[in-house]
């Protein structure tokens, strides 16, 4: 039997960074990942991208990973925000808040490979893929795994599983744990565009009366789109030509950036709120999409989840450094009450505004118009806004704040 302190289940972004945190720590340290990495590591037109807070810069800054994605990452230095049709319009700016960037815009694609190089050559990290776990057995002192790696079984004794491995995390569904969860009935048609007239560095949140559009800027002058729509219509715009969809799109957001061009393939995504109950169990934490679902809107679901690599890396490293025991009920009750606000509070902000902006009554339509005409009028509403968004509000960890673990700890 192989034993490891940690095991963590799910080896993409937010799994494969807090086993890039934990390198150097001492830790041994075993990824399980279903998903082999894609041979062809090239950027395309169309590639998905991640929308990441100042904060997630600083979180990826402190791991040792920001240098390594840094030159694919397109500044966000400006956001301007509007309810399409009425009055109501904000404006964000880096400068007000003494950062280069609000956040940035990164290929989801430069950073696995990123992760997955540095995984590589990691000491004390071994990364099981192809992988799944097919039988879990958790006891006070510890937790067996059977783990299937290529057609062959290995049994994996561990102090602490973490499960990492998204919206339909195995793991929260084998241990049958309750989950409070709404089906928003709208989708994510993303695609990306090129205009005509970019405005780079500047990002685009446009409420309409579906959801909101966003147009994020990418490098070479071309924006990601992300167009929330009723389901009922998303089969409608993906069927459409690609001139009829710029037709249809530039309708909907309008001329800021010129005229749009050069669509790619449309894909969607449905869109719903999941929350874990209870994200520690014993000898079990849940971190990003296992744990909480958002609404993409405000772009805080991936952010969020680095925010649990950051705060659980640091208890786990701290509990390490004083040779206690990382999967004991004291340290996961320590990540629980750092990461239990912040994400409520990511979940109530993304839900509250997914259904304030589509909702069509008079009263609340003049309020919210309202509220985005102060982000520019009254004096620290700007602010709180963009800390909420950067990530920098409450109590930071070290990676957040762009350090490294303690010494002794990496």
């Amino acid at each position: 039997m192989d034993e490891y302190d940690l095991v963590i289940i799910g080896g993409g972004l937010v799994g494969g960074t807090l086993a890039c945190a934990l390198r150097g720590t001492g830790l041994r340290v075993c990824v399980v990942e279903a998903v082999p990495p894609r041979a062809a590591n090239q950027p395309s037109y169309d590639e998905r991208v991640i929308a990441l807070a100042w904060g997630s810069r600083l979180i990826l800054d402190g791991i040792g990973l920001w240098k390594w994605m840094a030159a694919e990452a397109e500044p966000i230095q400006r956001i301007h925000i509007s309810d399409r049709g009425h009055f109501g319009f904000g404006r964000l700016d880096s400068r007000d808040h003494g950062v280069d960037a609000l956040g940035y815009v990164v290929p989801a694609r430069a950073m696995g490979v990123v992760i997955h190089d540095v995984l590589d050559a990691a000491d004390g990290v071994d990364l099981l893929c192809p992988a799944r776990v097919i039988g879990l057995r958790r006891r006070d002192e510890d937790v067996d795994l059977e783990v299937a790696v290529a057609g062959e079984s290995r049994l994996i004794r561990t102090s602490l599983v973490v499960a990492a491995d998204g919206g339909d995390s195995d793991i929260r569904r084998r241990l049958g744990l309750s989950v409070r969860e709404r089906d928003y009935q709208h989708d994510a048609v993303i695609t990306t565009v090129t205009p005509d007239r970019p405005q780079h560095h500047v990002a685009f949140e446009r409420f309409t009366e579906t959801g909101p559009l966003a147009m994020l800027p990418m490098t070479d002058g071309r924006y990601s789109v992300v167009w929330t729509a009723r389901r009922e219509q998303t089969a409608e715009i993906l069927g459409l030509s690609d001139a009829a969809f710029v037709t249809r799109l530039q309708r909907r957001f309008g001329y800021r950036l010129g005229g749009l061009g050069r669509a790619a393939p449309r894909r969607a995504y449905p869109l719903r709120l999941l929350l874990t109950h209870e994200t520690v169990h014993r000898r079990l934490v849940l971190i990003g999409n296992a744990a909480h679902t958002l609404h993409p809107v405000a772009g805080q679901g991936f952010n969020l989840g680095l925010r649990d690599v950051a705060a659980l890396a640091e208890v786990v490293a701290g509990t390490a450094v004083q040779a206690g025991n990382i999967g004991s009920e004291q340290t996961l009750d320590a990540y629980k009450s750092w990461r239990g606000s912040d994400q409520q509070q990511a979940a109530a902000i993304t839900d509250g505004l997914a259904h304030l902006f589509v909702n069509p009554w008079l009263p609340i339509r003049l309020a919210r118009d309202a509220g985005l005409v102060g982000l520019d009028l009254i004096p620290g509403l700007g602010w709180l806004f963009a800390r909420q968004f950067m990530g920098l509000k409450g109590r930071l960890p070290r990676l957040a704040r762009g350090l490294p673990l303690e010494v002794g700890c990496g």
